[in-house]
C-alpha cells in the first residue's frame, strides 16, 4: 500500500514524518527585486517534530500550489478517493500598491495555510506540499529584516520519541553520523558514530536540526553522512547577463533577478532595472540579432522580439537564453549602419 494511501486508511496523525508542516503563520513582508520590485512573505512554520524555521514565498508560489492541489483533490476530481474540500486561495490583485496589496493579504493567507495544513494527512504528505513548506537552502540563507509578527522566540528543544512507521521513516530525511559528536549547550544534539539521525531542517550551510536517540538539536554538517537529502526546491534567483558599453570600455555584469527564466519583462520595467544597477538614466537598451549587430529597444513589442529570438538558443543554468547590451542613449557608434 503507497504511503499516502495507509496514512489515509489508518488516518493517524502520529504516523507522519517528524519534519511535516503542522502550522504556518506569516511573520512579515519583505520587498525583493526582479524586472520589477515585489514583495515576499515571511513565513514561520512549525513541524511536528517541534522544529522551526523561516521560508519566503511569492503569492505566485501559493498560487501555483493550490491550482495543482485543485488538479489532483478539487471538485473536479470527485471519482478520486483523495478529493477533498480544498481551502479557497485570496484572489489576485491586479490594481493597487504592492506593500498595501501584500499587507492586506497576511490574515487571508495565514487563514488559508491553516486550513491547508488541517486536511487530510494525504495531503499533508503530498510532494508538492511537502515542498512548499520545506525550508530551501535559499531560504536558510536569508537574513530576516523584521519579523513585525513574530512573538519573542522562546523556543525550547523538546525530548522526542518519533513513532513512525518504517515505511516513513526510511521516506523521511536522514543521516548517519560519521563520528561523536557532544553537544556545548542543549540545543545541540548529542550522538555517537553510525548513529542514525533523521533531519527536520537546514539551519544553514554549516547546521542541520535533527533527532536521534530520543532527542532533538541541532548538529554540524561536518560531522554526518546525508543518507537522503531534503527534496530540492528551485531558487529563485536566476540571472540576467548584460554587457555595458561606455566610452571605449566594454564590461559584463551578471544582474539577480528573482523571476522565471520563460518570463518576458516589460520595456519600461527593464529600463528602469538598468537604470537603477548602473546608476546611469541616460542609458539605451539594445540585443544583437542573429547577423551580430545591435538592435535598439524602444517599446515592449521590441523586448517580445528579443525574448524569441532567444527561445531555443542553448543558455547556462539559472541564466536567461536573452542578453542585454546597454550603451550610452546618445552613442550611435554602435550599431552597424552599412546597407
Amino acid at each position: 500500500m503507497a504511503l499516502a494511501q495507509q496514512l489515509r486508511a489508518e488516518s493517524d496523525f502520529e504516523q507522519l514524518p517528524d519534519d511535516v508542516a503542522i502550522s504556518a503563520n506569516i511573520a512579515d513582508i519583505e520587498e525583493k527585486r526582479g524586472f520589477t520590485s515585489h514583495f515576499v512573505f515571511v513565513i514561520e512554520v512549525k513541524t511536528k517534530g517541534g522544529s522551526k524555521y523561516l521560508i519566503y514565498r511569492r503569492y505566485r508560489q501559493f498560487y501555483a500550489l493550490q491550482s495543482k492541489l485543485e488538479e489532483r483533490y478539487g471538485p473536479e476530481s470527485r471519482t478520486s478517493p483523495s478529493a477533498c474540500s480544498l481551502p479557497v486561495l485570496p484572489a489576485k490583485v491586479y490594481v493597487g500598491v504592492k506593500q498595501e496589496i501584500a499587507e492586506a493579504r497576511i490574515p487571508a493567507l495565514n487563514a488559508y495555510m491553516k486550513s491547508l495544513l488541517g486536511l487530510p494527512v494525504w495531503v499533508l504528505m503530498d510532494p508538492d506540499v511537502r515542498i512548499f513548506f520545506y525550508q530551501s537552502a535559499y531560504d536558510s540563507a536569508q537574513v530576516p529584516q523584521a519579523l513585525r509578527r513574530l512573538r519573542p522566540r522562546t523556543r525550547k528543544i523538546k525530548s522526542l520519541s518519533p513513532q513512525g512507521t518504517s515505511s516513513d521513516r526510511l521516506a523521511a530525511p536522514r543521516a548517519e553520523a560519521l563520528f561523536d559528536f557532544t553537544g556545548n549547550s542543549k540545543l545541540e544534539l548529542s550522538f555517537k558514530a553510525g548513529d542514525v539521525i533523521f533531519l527536520l531542517s537546514r539551519v544553514n550551510k554549516d547546521w542541520l536540526e535533527g533527532t536521534a536517540r530520543g532527542a532533538t538539536g541541532i548538529f554540524p554538517v561536518s560531522f554526518v553522512k546525508i543518507l537522503k537529502d531534503f527534496p530540492e526546491e528551485d531558487d529563485p534567483t536566476n540571472w540576467l547577463r548584460c554587457y555595458y558599453y561606455e566610452d571605449t570600455i566594454s564590461t559584463i555584469k551578471d544582474i539577480a533577478v528573482e523571476e522565471d527564466l520563460s518570463s518576458t519583462p516589460l520595456f519600461k520595467d527593464l529600463l528602469e532595472l538598468m537604470r537603477r544597477e548602473f546608476q546611469k538614466d541616460d542609458i539605451a537598451l539594445n540585443y544583437q540579432d542573429t547577423e551580430g549587430d545591435l538592435v535598439r529597444l524602444l517599446s515592449d513589442e521590441d523586448v517580445r522580439l528579443m525574448v524569441r529570438q532567444a527561445q531555443g538558443l542553448p543558455s547556462q543554468k539559472r541564466l536567461f537564453p536573452w542578453k542585454l547590451h546597454v550603451t550610452q542613449k546618445d552613442n550611435y557608434s554602435v550599431y552597424n549602419t552599412a546597407p
